[in-house]
This record gives C-alpha cells, sequence and structure tokens, in this order.
C-alpha cells in the first residue's frame, strides 16, 4: 500500500526532510520560493542574497515589512519563513553568491540549486559552479506577466549558456552626446550625468558635445568664433565636468546654462549635424524665469504625481532642486565622496528624470513622466507579484521530479500573458540536449575572439572580454607561445604592469592562442585571437559566430523563444527549446506590452514564417535555431509540445 505524507510519497517526504538545498536570490521570486519550500515539507535550506530591502520591495516580496527596509533580505526572508515552520532549518547569508567563500566545494553539499536571481552574470556564475560541482539546477525568471522555469544538469540539458543571449542594448557615444532622436537616448545621457557630476567618472560616459563625431566633420578653428557661448562659469571648458561644477559650488544655475544653454549653442556651430535633422534649441534659465511660468511644478496631465508630464519650468525647478539634494548628500560624506546612482533615491531619480526631460525638450520630442523614466532608466519591467507566486511554484514542482530521481520527465515550463489556442497559459517544452558548440558546458570549451590586437591592452582583454563578456570572475591567461608566457594572473600585483600594454607587445598576433582559466569557477576557456583592423567604431571586439544584434532573418522552419527577466534588467533565458509543435499553426508568439523596449500585447498566430520580435530586456531581435527532422519527431510524440507558446 502506498504511504503518503500529506500530498507526497513518504520516501519523497522523508527525502526533502533531509537533503539540503540552495536558493540563490531572495526578492520576488526568492521570497515565494523560500515559503513554498517550507511548506511541501523542506528542513534544510540555505538563502543567499546581497541586497537590502527597499520600499519598492513590498507591495510583492511578502516576507518582508514596512519595518524590515534597510535590512538584509536573505536575514528577515529566513525570520519570516521560519513563523510558517519553526522546525526548518534555514541558513541565511547577506553576500554576493560570486564570492570566492562560495567555490566548488560550497555547492557540492546541496542535492538541489534553485535560481531566483535577477541579473546574468550572477546566473552565469551559478550555471558554471553547478557544472563544476555536477548539482542540478533550477533556474528561473519573470517579465511582468511572463515566467519561464527551466533544470540544468550536466551532460543532460542545455546549460544557460548554451545559446546566446543578445547583449545588452548600448548606443553610439556621437548619438548620445551629439544627436539624440529618442527619449532613451536622452535617459541615458542624464544618467551618465549623474555619474560625472556626482559619481565616478567615466571616460566612457561624456556627456559634452563629441567634436569627433564623423558626421560633423567641421572645422573647429572656423566655428568656434561663431559659437556665442558665456565666458563666464557656464564656458565651455575642456575640464572634468566634476572639477567645474566643484569650482561653481554645484550651483544649479550655472550647471543647468551650461548643460542646456552653452553645450548646445556648441553643438550647432557643428553645421553638417543638422543639415538633414531638426536642430536642437537651447534654454536660457533667465528667459524662462521671466518668461511668466508659475513658481513650482505645473503638470501638464493630471494623475498620480509620478504620472504627471510637468512643462519646462517645473523640470527646470526639479533640476534645481535634485542639484541641491545631491550636493548636501555629497557634503555630508565629507572630500573626495562619490554618490551611486539608485533608481530608489529621489533625489537622484529627480535629477535624471528633469536632466533628461529638459534635453528632450531642447530635441524636440515628448517629455516623459517620472514613472516612465524610472522604467527607463532601471530598465525595468514591473514586476507582477503572482507571477512570481506562479514560478515559484513550478520552481518546487520541477525539484520534486528531481528528487525523486525523474529527472528525464522535467520540463522548460513556459508562463505567457495570453491563453494559447488550446486555451493553455502554461505550456511545457522537453529540455534540450547540451549544446556541442557552448563555450561552458562543451568537453573542450573554445572561442574565437576578432580583436586590434595593436590597440587592444591586456586590462580590456581582462574586464571587457573575460569578465563581462565570457563571465570569469578571476581569470588567468597564459599564452600558449611554448614558453607559457603568464599574461593575467589572479594573483594582486602579479601582472599589473602589464594592464596598460598591447595584446601585440606579448608577441599576440592574427592566429595566438590563450588560455584562460578560472580556478573558482573551475572553468577553463580556450581563446583563438583573430586579428582586424576593420572593427565598427566603438566595438573594441567581436566574437565570431555570434552577433546577436545581426541576427540572420527568421526561416520557415525557426523558433522563437522569449527572454525572461526577473523584473528587472537581465534575461533568463535558461533554455531555448528547439522541440517544436507538428504543426505551425500551434504556436503562438505572444508580446509583451511593458515599457521599455517590449513589444506591444498583440498575439498573433504565425504560419509557416514566424516572425523576429524585440527581447523586453535589449529591444534587440533574436532567432531560434532551425528545428531538427530528429527534435521534431521528438517533439511529435510528446503531446505537451503541441501547445507550445515560443517566447523570445
Amino acid at each position: 500500500m502506498v504511504q503518503l505524507v500529506g500530498s507526497l510519497l513518504k520516501e519523497l517526504a522523508d527525502s526533502l526532510s533531509s537533503c539540503k538545498v540552495l536558493v540563490v536570490g531572495a526578492g520576488g521570486i526568492g521570497c515565494e520560493l523560500l515559503k513554498n519550500l517550507v511548506l511541501t515539507g523542506f528542513k534544510n535550506i540555505d538563502v543567499i542574497d546581497l541586497d537590502t530591502i527597499d520600499v519598492s520591495n513590498l507591495n510583492r516580496q511578502f516576507l518582508f515589512q514596512k519595518k524590515h527596509v534597510g535590512k538584509s533580505k536573505a536575514q528577515v526572508a529566513k525570520e519570516s519563513a521560519l513563523q510558517f515552520c519553526p522546525s526548518a532549518n534555514i541558513t541565511a547569508y547577506h553576500d554576493s553568491i560570486m564570492n570566492p567563500d562560495y567555490n566548488v566545494e560550497f555547492f557540492r553539499q546541496f542535492m538541489l540549486v534553485m535560481n531566483a536571481l535577477d541579473n546574468r552574470a550572477a546566473r552565469n556564475h551559478v550555471n558554471r559552479m553547478c557544472l563544476a560541482a555536477d548539482i542540478p539546477l533550477v533556474e528561473s525568471g519573470t517579465a511582468g506577466y511572463l515566467g519561464q522555469v527551466t533544470v540544468i544538469k550536466k551532460g543532460m540539458t542545455e546549460c544557460y549558456e548554451c545559446q546566446p543571449k543578445p547583449a545588452q542594448k548600448t548606443f553610439p557615444g556621437c548619438t548620445i552626446r551629439n544627436t539624440p532622436s529618442e527619449p532613451i537616448h536622452c535617459i541615458v545621457w542624464a544618467k551618465y550625468l549623474f555619474n560625472q557630476l556626482f559619481g565616478e567618472e567615466d571616460a566612457d560616459q561624456e556627456v559634452s558635445p563629441d567634436t569627433a563625431d564623423p558626421e560633423a566633420a567641421w572645422n573647429p578653428e572656423e566655428t568656434a568664433a561663431r559659437a556665442t557661448a558665456s565666458e563666464k562659469d557656464g564656458d565651455i571648458r575642456r575640464v572634468s565636468t566634476k572639477e567645474w561644477a566643484r569650482s561653481t559650488g554645484y550651483d544649479p544655475i550655472k550647471l543647468f546654462n551650461k548643460l542646456f544653454k552653452d553645450d548646445i549653442m556648441y553643438l550647432l556651430t557643428m553645421d553638417k549635424l543638422w543639415k538633414k535633422r531638426k536642430a536642437p534649441t537651447p534654454l536660457d534659465w533667465q528667459q524662462l524665469e521671466n518668461s511668466g511660468h508659475p513658481q513650482g511644478e505645473s503638470p501638464t496631465t493630471s494623475g498620480l504625481k509620478d504620472q504627471q508630464v510637468l512643462d519646462v519650468w517645473g523640470y527646470c525647478q526639479l533640476f534645481q532642486h535634485s542639484v541641491e539634494s545631491l550636493r548636501s548628500q555629497l557634503q555630508e560624506k565629507g572630500e573626495g565622496a562619490e554618490l551611486v546612482w539608485d533608481k530608489d533615491d529621489p533625489p537622484a531619480m529627480d535629477f535624471v528624470t528633469a536632466a533628461a526631460n529638459l534635453r528632450m525638450n531642447i530635441f524636440s520630442m515628448n517629455m516623459k513622466s517620472r514613472f516612465d523614466v524610472k522604467s527607463m532608466a532601471g530598465n525595468i519591467i514591473p514586476a507582477i507579484a503572482t507571477t512570481n507566486a506562479v514560478i515559484a511554484g513550478l520552481i518546487v514542482l520541477e525539484g520534486l521530479k528531481i528528487l525523486s530521481g525523474e529527472l528525464e520527465s522535467c520540463r522548460t515550463i513556459f508562463l505567457n500573458k495570453c491563453p494559447n489556442l488550446r486555451k493553455k497559459l502554461l505550456v511545457p517544452c522537453i529540455l534540450d540536449k547540451p549544446s556541442l558548440n557552448c563555450y561552458v558546458c562543451a568537453s573542450k570549451p573554445e572561442v574565437t575572439v576578432k580583436v586590434n590586437v595593436q590597440k587592444t591592452t591586456v586590462l580590456s582583454l581582462q574586464d571587457k572580454i573575460l569578465k563581462e563578456r565570457f563571465g570569469m570572475v578571476a581569470p588567468d591567461v597564459q599564452i600558449e607561445d611554448g614558453k607559457g608566457t603568464i599574461l593575467i594572473s589572479s594573483e594582486e600585483g602579479e601582472t599589473e604592469a602589464n594592464n596598460n600594454k598591447f595584446l601585440s607587445d606579448f608577441g599576440i598576433r592574427n592566429g595566438s592562442r590563450l588560455q584562460a582559466d578560472d580556478f573558482l569557477q573551475d572553468y577553463t576557456l580556450l581563446v583563438n585571437v583573430l586579428h582586424t583592423e576593420e572593427l565598427e567604431r566603438d566595438v573594441e571586439f567581436e566574437v565570431v559566430g555570434e552577433a546577436p544584434d545581426k541576427a540572420p532573418p527568421p526561416q520557415s522552419n525557426q523558433e522563437e523563444v522569449n527572454s525572461i527577466t526577473n523584473g528587472n534588467k537581465d534575461s533568463a533565458q535558461p533554455s531555448t527549446s528547439s522541440k517544436a509543435a507538428a504543426a505551425d499553426d500551434d504556436i503562438m508568439i505572444v508580446d509583451s506590452d511593458e515599457e521599455g523596449g517590449a513589444p506591444s500585447s498583440s498575439a498573433a498566430v504565425t504560419t509557416s514564417t514566424k516572425r523576429k520580435h524585440p527581447d523586453p530586456e535589449t529591444s534587440e531581435t533574436s532567432t531560434k535555431r532551425p528545428r531538427t527532422d530528429q527534435s521534431a519527431a521528438a517533439a511529435a510524440t510528446d503531446n505537451d509540445d503541441d501547445d507550445i507558446i515560443a517566447l523570445d
């Protein structure tokens, strides 16, 4: 006779009480997941999260209350979950999962790892740690009403990085600085401006007019005399933006006239920029103040304060108040202090809202509400509590299959906003096999990278290629030159003298091979170097065979899978199943109507050719790989797959 403990078989219930699991993330999905785990019968749980609780979390992260604001998410989540099951043994870590303390041996103590993360870097890292430790991973993510859960097991399924993810949307520097044409360009400029004035200065985030813009093709000597910029403090002097601001005592009116009057007048001297586009219109504080505007914020629409669009003078005043508040914050922190932009910090958000809208007005764009600016500046897709709850439940169900020894019955499950033709919102797909070309889980990971070895520094190789692009934490790099030359060492100070040298200085040329090792991740990557001098402007390197922003046109037998984020900025995209429905008519492409790059909410039934549509994170299009005869046959044998809704 079958013995049950609640709704579970006794053997499974006993396994839950004895096994140890790791939850990575204690935010929207993490709170729901932790509650589900203790109520299901899991007794030994470790939870890790670096974040602290913010007021904006309280509408959906139900383990937190107002009294918890500012405290560790992991610690408070533990305390709240224990109220559901006081006998549970929960260990909380207020830390980053990428800390070297959490090495492969740390991961090996768990029978199962469950991700509830909101950023790609951490997802990549946990993926690699679970592969190295050979521990099953349940990956998940949400974006508004959309959600996705999948299972990753070394040697059996695709890993998180088997399919390339579109790069986060970036814009050319000259577009941001000289010729913005969309509100997002102005918002990016305003965020750059915040860092230049109050935060850590970055040469790649310059906000002054770009005189090197190839489109301008102007002669500064001939046109400088035509610029009527102020001879006073607002004059355009090629000094550090922060240095200039400090010299004025962060005077908001002088800052305003430099940024929105003098710099714009300087731009107007670049004649060729404005031959085929509308020229910007400078703003002058004194003229605006004397033009009869009422004192105070002047909304042009009614409704909630954050959803109101102010008039130009309203944003002028908001700019003034925010600069004064941020100046006070700097003074309180002391000499040499820096601020970090945070969408949940009111003065910082006010500053970006005001600066972005003033620039939009100058370049003849419709201004945006604070709510809209916040959504785009934080690259936020609003989080939905019920989506998190559904996805957390699915994570536990997949976890129960794994612990029951039924890995073959695990699925990638999509949660969609609209029902498909069979009136289903939840659609399972068979898990894909590992990609033979994956640069993470293949037997011998290898990539080919195009760079200009005469212009690429060792530091760029380390930070932008190995760390940022390939997700390494602390790489060691050796040149395969027969001598074993160490190019980069993770030991502090050993190779710092190499940082500013060019790759060519070490004999690296076309065809050179580099071996990059990350001992924390137990990961080795072989990098083949292709020297080129034909990279596009502002492009430092290119991974051969991978250009998500230039995806090939869709083919008749291709599918698309929606990238999913956890109410934030990075796609989950844990799996991109190639298991298609037997009939194309059963496939729906469901678009999200969320702001910030997501498509419209319409749902369209596809025929033989599926159109590409933007990724919710990057606004980029991606294309699914072709369906093979084998995978089509597999799909035909799985009734669930007939209901597939492919999300991109």
